[in-house]
Formats: C-alpha cells, sequence, structure tokens
C-alpha cells in the first residue's frame, strides 16, 4: 500500500465518520484477555499501544469516556513497533495505537498485513537532545549522533539534521531516506542507527540523540524545553506523522470501535492531551 493510497482511506473513512485516533489496550500485566478482533461486537474494546502517551491518554481519559457508554477499555501495552500491529492483525486485540501513516503502510507492504488506519488522534514532534555536547554549534569532526533504525522515523531524523545544516541529503529520497542518502556530510557525522527506543538511552554515549517525543517523555525529558531543535507542529511533519487508530480491515463497521474512535476524538480526550502534556504530544483533531 502506498503512502497517497493510505491517505486517501484515512480521508474516506473519516468522512463518513468512522475516522478518529482511537484504541482500546489490554493491560501488559495481569491481563489474559484475547478478544478475538471482529469476532463479536461486545462491550468490551482491547487495545495494542506504547506505554507513553498512547496508554497515558487511554487510560486517563478514553477508558472513562467509554464506560459512561457501557464499554470496558483493556489496554495492552508494548515497548516495540512490531507487536501491537502484529496482534492486532492477528485478532489478540480490537485496534491499536501508537503508529502513524507511514510506518503502517510499510508494514504493511513488508508484512502483506491488513491493517486501515481511521483517524488521526496526536502529534509527537520528534527532536534532537543534548547528549555530550549541549548546541550544535559545538559539532566536531567525527562526532556521534544516534537516530531511529526504523524505515520512516530514520528519515524523518534525517530531514532534520539538514534542516539544521548538518547534513545533506538526495532530494529524491524524501522521508524514506536512509543514512546512505545522505549526499553531503562535512563534519563526518556518524550516524548511530538505534532501535527507537533505545535512542533516548544513548544520550551519554553520543554527541546528539534523535529521539520520538513518546520516548523522550519517558526518558524524563521535556520536549519543548530540552530538545535542540524540534519538528515544527505547524508544518508537514504534522500532517504526516500524526498518531493514528488502526483495526484491521473489515472491522471498522464494529460499534465499539465506532465508539471508541469517538471517546479518542473527543473534547474530553483533547483537553487531557493538552493539560497533561504540556506540548510535549499535541492533539490533531
Amino acid at each position: 500500500m502506498t503512502y497517497e493510497i493510505s491517505r486517501r482511506n484515512f480521508f474516506k473513512f473519516a468522512a463518513f465518520g468512522i475516522g478518529g485516533a482511537t484504541l482500546a489496550a489490554a493491560s501488559l500485566t495481569g491481563c489474559a484477555q484475547n478478544t478475538k478482533s471482529g469476532a463479536k461486537d461486545d462491550k468490551t474494546v482491547s487495545v495494542a499501544c506504547s506505554p507513553t502517551p498512547h496508554a497515558d491518554i487511554l487510560n486517563g481519559v478514553v477508558a472513562g469516556v467509554l464506560a459512561k457508554q457501557g464499554y470496558k477499555l483493556v489496554v495492552r501495552e508494548f515497548n516495540d513497533y512490531v507487536q501491537p500491529n502484529i496482534v492486532t492483525e492477528e485478532g489478540e486485540v480490537d485496534a491499536n495505537y501508537y503508529q502513524h501513516v507511514p510506518y503502517l503502510d510499510d508494514f504493511n507492504e513488508k508484512k502483506g498485513t491488513h491493517l486501515i488506519p481511521l483517524a488521526a488522534v496526536h502529534f509527537e514532534p520528534f527532536g534532537f537532545y543534548p547528549g555530550t555536547k549541549k548546541s550544535f554549534s559545538e559539532v566536531a569532526k567525527g562526532d556521534k549522533i544516534s537516530i531511529p533504525s526504523d524505515a520512516t522515523n530514520e528519515g524523518r531524523a534525517l530531514l532534520l539534521l539538514q534542516e539544521a545544516g548538518l547534513i545533506k541529503i538526495d532530494p529524491k529520497a524524501g522521508v524514506k531516506a536512509t543514512k546512505n542518502d545522505v549526499i553531503e556530510n562535512p563534519h563526518n557525522i556518524q550516524l548511530v542507527e538505534l532501535e527507537a527506543a533505545q535512542t533516548s538511552r544513548s544520550i551519554k554515549d553520543v554527541a546528539f540523540a534523535g529521539i520520538n517525543a513518546n520516548f523522550a517523555i519517558d526518558a524524563g525529558l521535556k520536549v519543548g524545553k530540552d530538545s535542540i531543535i524540534l519538528e515544527d507542529a505547524k508544518g508537514k511533519a504534522a500532517q504526516t506523522y500524526a498518531n493514528i487508530l488502526v483495526v484491521k480491515k473489515g472491522n471498522e463497521t464494529l460499534d465499539k470501535i465506532k465508539a471508541l474512535n469517538a471517546a479518542l476524538t473527543s473534547d474530553e480526550t483533547r483537553k487531557f492531551i493538552t493539560e497533561h502534556f504540556k506540548g510535549g504530544v499535541l492533539p490533531v483533531f
């Protein structure tokens, strides 16, 4: 599935009121829930997600909104970007909430899964944070900078480094750029590719670390205050990398999915995101 196709599908679902990032998740600890997605339209909604900010949003506000409608939300947390899609495809959960459309497109293409985006919920600005050095003005020959290794976030990091004037990438690569697409690197920067969840742990070992906002928050960083450079919340990045509600194709018409979607894009959820994360996470609905 190409990015353009996914975006068209997303807006098609949104036009019919189906879009709106919502996820129900099953608790990682002490939860034996194994609801087969789409098997029945019951009153339990299970969602796979990342701990921060997704589980915070789901447990902090969405569960309460759903409870008023007679639904029980079960949140299942994961610390990687692969398993949430696998358990959604296999029907172990009803939905997931942790990724953006470019990542979903790439996952479907490589894994042969049948997952579709329903709606955008929030944006987590990607940024670079000080490691052994405090400012890009201190960059020296051979400095190490950590970046995510997955197919979409790596390009995102490289584009931000290009914006900072540290490197130049092949224009043809765009958001799919890898370090092999770097065509100018005057400081001979060493780009250290790590799993996205590991970049925040690399701060002590690199000059600068490129970190997704959810992992930055997990690491105790203040996104707006501690970052050296941050994606523009009003720019293309916010439109492209908004975090979405995802289900397996065919389950988008279930009443509980519609209820989940409505709860995730409710006024209550918007207020919670704005007040709780103080700029580190931004509602986009």
